[in-house]
């Protein structure tokens, strides 16, 4: 029976402006000892909230910005924390709160840094923004934040509703499914790698990822609501051949179509192509993924370990030496996916897509263009890459 309770929660729509606040159900490192990176499992509880989502959407995070961070802001700007401000939605907060959950104080953009050399009309700062400056402007942005820029130019804020002029909104931040609700319907989970790095005597975390990584046990409540990606759906006919490229988190949305296809929702023959450092560190979900390929739900299996020979293998490569069988794939309809790194890994797939088909398709390079062209028309090239 259905309380008057469940019936209105479940008649809220859940998005950025109201987030659902999941509980934290699993935060575990992915990643093995040694590992130069950090891989997080992370479980959410969706409860009663009637929240639904397919394989391929994302979630969305809301951070928040250590206290530690906020209280050295507010030190520095000379306020107490408790003075009324105005939120984007022009609801009333308190600045500790604006600067916790509403404004950007982690890394610093061209924007902030742009808004405040003209409130601080501090000299070192105007000589980045001259024309031609770019390059030192990029390298005096990297790895630097809001306190960073405090320190070098100060200046007084006489309004503390200015800093909502001066700084950026804090963004939610968008990851990958990592599960299927036909699988795990209350539960949403996402593979997330933890940024950390160290830049002028300070060690950086990523805002979100930090703060998943540091600041996110088991048992406490994230804002989250799910962001539609049509663009990346599992082919409409169950028996379409699916070959996924993944390397590192970009496996994420691929563990949630083997979910699907799992739960007995598709047929499809299913390709995988993973890569990531090193095999025994940096396998995410390893045990999973050998499993699928045991009982058929995944039918092939393909893994590049960078760090583990003396010459590095990629992705990229696999696909070449596998150039024969793909395009067998691609010849018989498959549909073709990517996700991840949008800056090398992915040109470097698509050139040995391109590849593998003018070779053996016979009809050499004009004709792999059109061939993927086609594919891109069909919605058979698919690519969630950031």
């Amino acid at each position: 029976m259905q309380t008057e309770a469940t019936a209105t929660l479940e008649s809220i729509v859940f998005d950025r402006k109201h987030p659902y606040s999941a509980a934290v159900l699993d935060n575990h490192v992915l990643t093995g000892s040694g590992s130069e990176k950090e891989t997080r499992h992370i479980a959410l509880s969706l409860g009663d909230s009637g929240i639904t989502y397919l394989p391929g959407d994302s979630a969305g995070i809301l951070p928040s910005n250590p206290s530690v961070a906020v209280e050295e802001v507010l030190r520095r700007l000379s306020f107490r924390g408790d003075e009324p401000v105005k939120d984007f939605y022009g609801e009333l907060t308190d600045l500790r709160a604006a600067l916790t959950s509403w404004l950007m104080i982690g890394k610093l953009s061209g924007t902030t840094l742009r808004a405040w050399a003209a409130h601080s009309q501090h000299p070192d700062l105007a000589l980045l923004l001259q024309p031609g400056s770019k390059d030192k402007l990029d390298a005096y942005l990297w790895g630097r934040e809001f306190l960073d820029l405090l320190e070098h130019a100060p200046a007084k804020v006489e309004d503390p509703q200015q800093l909502f002029k001066l700084l950026p909104r804090l963004a939610p931040r968008l990851y990958s499914i990592s599960s299927s609700q036909a699988l795990r319907p209350d539960t949403v989970d996402l593979t997330v790698r933890v940024v950390r790095y160290e830049s002028y005597g300070r060690t950086r975390l990523g805002v979100c990822s930090g703060q998943l990584g540091e600041r996110t046990p088991v048992g406490c409540t994230m804002p989250v609501f799910i962001h539609s990606n049509k663009l990346f759906r599992l082919p409409d006919s169950p028996d379409a051949p699916v070959i996924m490229v993944g390397p590192g988190t970009g496996v994420a949305p691929f563990r949630a179509y083997l979910q699907h296809k799992q739960a007995g929702r598709g047929r499809w023959p299913m390709w995988l192509f993973f890569g990531d450092q090193r095999y025994a560190q940096d396998f995410l979900y390893r045990d999973e993924f050998e499993a699928w390929l045991a009982d058929g739900t995944l039918n092939r299996l393909d893994t590049a370990f960078s760090r583990d020979q003396a010459f590095k293998v990629y992705v990229q490569d696999r696909i070449r030496e596998q150039s024969a069988e793909l395009w067998r794939w691609l010849d018989q309809g498959a549909y073709f996916y990517v996700c991840g790194d949008s800056q090398r890994m992915a040109p470097d797939v698509e050139k040995a897509l391109l590849d593998a088909v003018a070779t053996h398709s016979g009809c050499g390079p004009e004709y792999a263009q059109e061939f993927l062209a086609d594919m891109k028309k069909q919605k058979r090239y698919l690519r969630d890459v950031y």
